[in-house]
């Protein structure tokens, strides 16, 4: 699948003004992070690593991916209002994952107390990769679903009109013309301010938990921008400031610093770092509200890798999505071979099999924020360790996808220009809004394209490894 501009990438002294040109672009155009140094300051900022030219994707697997992603927002939507599938897939995961386990328990003391949230809001990301196949034509292979935190929506809305600079500059107007435009954080906006508005109270604040060093912050702005020119006010604060100032009404509304919170939009609470005794009781207290909360813990626990891999076993779609035979088609068609690790011998079977041919699988705890996966030898020597302990049941064990490397130049803040193989991975935005058991909100809102070198196994643009991409389909 060459492209016009693929000689260029041999072309050093080219590339070099090219790709001043570029950065100097997405400046202007606000494709924008905060330094590590400076993850707290915006005084200094950078632009956010991104590639040379657009890459190619291919069109039909891209109208698929967009054409899934309302039943994958049905299906995680379901997922979270089914506490027994919920239990029963998650009980041998919560024996030796501290982290599930504490967000688990949050779970069934919401239950317990009863459910006072009446909106529900679903912001995703449904991420994918395209499998080489015998025959070539290559395959849409999902990796996972965000279902917290889902970033990029706001950078990538930016991206577009970088890639048209640089084609309009080799005088590819045509190709320039080709790129998607793309603005997820309009429709993340959308959903919240849907949310917003059927909690039903005029003075209610959005409330973004944020990180105290947040690098992706102008990401963040943008969904807020979208949101103000509604009329619709966010705040930005911590779990620590909910724990000191936040309190519950009697009608379990949420108020914090004495203004009324409608919507609780989480950027932080994915990871076990992110959480002291402190900030977990600042959570409890968030689910326990009445707020919309994005998302609220049982579709944070529908995230899991764990509920990914029960979802892919026979029957268990159509159970959640009756009478939906043509979504459970769909969403069937992108699940790569999930394979279950928990004590038995369906996990000695998968233990054995990834052993035997371990450049097949990848190994997967349950975590997000990218950077956790394990492979190759440093997936063997996990495998070795695990296969006769229980621990083994916190993890799963996923068929690895091989997209068919392609060429392009990388470029990132303080490095030169890098020309190398590279492989992509397709995101698809996603949101709905359900009030009781109506659905009044199913939408997908955008994509994120994100290429990596082919050297690095795992991570994300947040981890410092993948950059921002825009498709060109071809």
């Amino acid at each position: 699948m060459a492209t016009s501009w693929e000689s260029l990438l041999q072309d050093e002294q080219q590339l070099e003004e090219l790709a001043r040109q570029a950065v100097d672009r997405a400046l202007a155009e606000g494709v924008l992070l905060r330094t590590s140094q400076e993850p707290s300051s915006s005084d200094v900022v950078s632009y956010a690593p991104f590639t040379l030219f657009p890459s190619v994707v291919p069109g039909a697997l891209m109208e698929q991916a967009y054409a899934v992603q309302m039943d994958f927002n049905l299906l995680v939507d379901a997922v979270s209002q089914n506490a027994a599938f919920l239990q029963q897939t998650l009980s041998s995961t919560i024996k030796r994952d501290d982290f599930t386990a504490r967000l688990f328990d949050i779970h069934k003391q919401v239950l317990k107390e009863g459910i006072a949230q009446t909106v529900f809001l679903g912001l995703n990301r449904s991420d994918y990769m395209f499998q080489r196949s015998a025959n070539g034509c290559p395959a849409l292979k999902q990796i996972e679903i965000n279902t917290i935190s889902a970033s990029f929506g706001g950078l990538a809305s930016r991206t577009p009109a970088v890639h048209r600079h640089v084609l309009n500059v080799l005088n590819k107007t045509k190709e320039a013309a080709k790129i998607l435009s793309n603005n997820p954080s309009k429709g993340l906006a959308m959903g919240i301010a849907k949310a917003w508005e059927l909690y039903g109270s005029a003075n209610a604040l959005v409330l973004l938990i944020a990180q105290e060093k947040e690098r992706n912050i102008f990401d963040q702005r943008a969904i807020e921008n979208e949101l103000l020119a509604r009329n619709i006010h966010m705040i930005r604060r911590r779990f620590e400031d909910v724990s000191a100032k936040g309190s519950l009404d009697q009608d379990r509304r949420l108020f914090l610093e004495g203004q009324e919170v409608a919507v609780v939009y989480f950027r932080d609470g994915y990871m076990p770092s992110q959480y002291s005794v402190q900030n977990w009781e600042a959570r409890l207290l968030l689910e326990r509200s009445r707020a919309v909360k994005c998302p609220d813990i049982a579709t944070q626990l529908a995230g899991t890798k764990k509920v990914q891999q029960e979802l892919s076993r026979v029957g268990m779609l159509e159970m959640l999505l009756p009478d939906q035979p043509e979504a459970v088609a769909r969403l069937r068609a992108t699940f790569a071979g999930l394979y279950s690790l928990d004590m038995g011998e369906e996990g000695d079977r998968a233990i054995t099999e990834a052993l035997a041919a371990p450049s097949r699988f990848v190994l997967k705890p349950q975590r997000e924020g990218g950077g956790n996966n394990l492979y190759g030898e440093k997936m063997v020597q996990a495998l070795e360790q695990l296969k006769d302990s229980e621990e083994r049941a916190s993890y799963i064990l996923m068929e690895k996808i091989e997209p068919e490397p392609f060429w392009n130049c990388l470029l990132r803040p303080g490095s030169p220009a890098q020309v190398v193989q590279c492989v992509s991975e397709l995101g698809i935005f996603g949101v709905y809004v359900r009030q009781g058991k109506t659905l009044v909100m199913n939408k997908h809102v955008g994509h994120l394209l994100r290429t990596k070198a082919i050297e690095h196994a795992d991570g994300g643009v947040a981890a410092g490894v993948a950059v921002l991409d825009n498709p060109y389909t071809v």
